[in-house]
């Protein structure tokens, strides 16, 4: 998807009619039109110098939805269609001595920089998983996301709708809600769950919502706009795993990839070359000879092998890897079987991808095929794949965070005075 970037700052606008992405449906089933009719008029809490919240419809001052991924952080404003901000969730710091005057500046690099310049750095992600694991590094990339290369607008004049993935520990949410109310003193947060704001993105209120991203998958049953919560299943199985495998299966192969900088070269091959094949074993037997070529950073043309294929089988097959986590497919098959008698036909006839990592070419028709394969015989299963997934939960936060009735469920930083971490528990899902 060609995302088609706003003005630098942030104008006086009106809300923008959104287009109406398609989607990719497997199994037999028309196109999907999502409704823009959702996109609305919305409130601002700001607050006043006395510390009282005063309500003031400000168009100019939207909320900030910050899409917290394990490897990629998409943040822009509630209305718009697309992120304005989107970039690498890492840190890199130098890891050689400064010999020149006049040279590159600063120590530490965070967003498109450090992506600019990893060949001089030593990166690190503060996630994993899904779980933040440096919080000081994670305050400095929401710090860039605010700043005048990214959304260059100050954090106190917006509300913030953050998300995070299902089953994450609570101390994780507290921790986020205390940097944005006592480091970045929002007026107001929402905290909510990745899945929901997927099937948001789609126009629908049931469905079954398997998210795959850069650390972590989940798969998340709602049923009329309900989360059915005992039904949410979650595995730490993510693109980043992929990414590890097939650094290990190129050194098989005679290319190696030590350092931090070099692992994300891994990840561009990744991207660039991998594929989920319908029959593992009979890919196995084809032509052992067949590779790809990859011109890397220098100009070497490497040819890649069976690791095309077999990297990314870690999805459905984590035993490859060491892993006792269950595949995807089992994971989705496990939250349907869980939820009510009644629902699981709906369930299963209202599949949808979400995440980075269901980019991987043939991902949805291995999944379609592995699901037809555990499903009773009578259901039919279809899957929607909507273009834009790679950002659809992003797009679910921009959608909800626009809308006149969600005003209520903001956690004001009054609020949080007030009550502490217990708002954030009780607003949040």
């Amino acid at each position: 998807m060609e995302l088609q970037a706003p003005p630098t700052c942030a104008q006086p606008r009106a809300p923008p009619t959104p287009a109406q992405p398609q989607a990719k449906f497997l199994g037999n089933t028309p196109t999907m039109i999502v409704s823009g009719s959702i996109w609305k008029r919305f409130f601002f809490l700001r607050w006043s110098e006395s510390g009282e919240m005063e309500t003031t419809d400000v168009l100019t001052n939207v909320p900030v939805v910050i899409d917290n991924g394990s490897g990629l952080i998409k943040a822009g404003f509630a209305g718009d269609q697309v992120p304005k901000s989107h970039f690498p969730n890492f840190v890199g710091r130098t890891k050689y001595t400064r010999l020149m005057a006049g040279g590159l500046e600063g120590d530490i690099f965070v967003g498109p920089r450090a992506d600019e310049h990893r060949g001089l750095l030593s990166l690190k992600y503060p996630m994993e998983h899904g779980i933040v694991t440096d919080w000081s590094d994670m305050e400095r990339v929401w710090r860039y996301v605010y700043s005048k290369e990214q959304l260059h607008t100050d954090p106190e004049e917006h509300p913030v709708l953050l998300t995070e993935p299902p089953n994450n520990p609570r101390r994780n949410r507290e921790k986020m809600a205390e940097i944005f109310f006592e480091t970045f003193n929002v007026p107001a947060a929402y905290i909510s769950l990745q899945a929901v704001l997927s099937l948001y993105s789609t126009g629908r209120t049931t469905g079954l919502v398997l998210d795959c991203g850069d650390g972590v998958t989940h798969a998340v049953p709602i049923f009329n706009g309900f989360a059915i919560q005992h039904c949410i299943q979650r595995t730490d199985i993510g693109g980043r795993d992929v990414t590890n495998w097939m650094r290990w299966l190129l050194m098989k192969e005679g290319h190696t990839f030590h350092t931090t900088s070099e692992f994300e070269v891994v990840r561009q091959i990744k991207e660039r070359m991998c594929y989920l094949a319908l029959d593992p074993d009979k890919e196995e037997l084809k032509d052992k000879d067949a590779t790809g070529s990859y011109q890397l950073p220098d100009g070497t043309i490497i040819d890649i092998g069976p690791s095309r294929f077999r990297a990314p089988e870690l999805l459905f097959q984590p035993h490859l890897f060491g892993s006792e986590w269950s595949g995807i497919h089992e994971v989705l098959h496990t939250a349907i079987r869980k939820s009510d008698l009644d629902l699981r036909k709906s369930l299963y006839s209202n599949i949808i991808l979400s995440g980075g990592s269901t980019l991987i070419r043939g991902f949805g028709d291995r999944l379609l095929q592995e699901i037809k394969v555990l499903a009773p015989k009578d259901n039919k299963v279809r899957i929607a794949a909507p273009q834009e997934r790679m950002y659809s939960i992003w797009i679910g936060g921009s959608i909800l965070a626009s809308l006149e009735t969600f005003r209520r469920m903001w956690i004001s930083k009054k609020e949080y005075q007030a009550e502490g971490m217990r708002v954030v528990h009780r607003k949040t899902f």
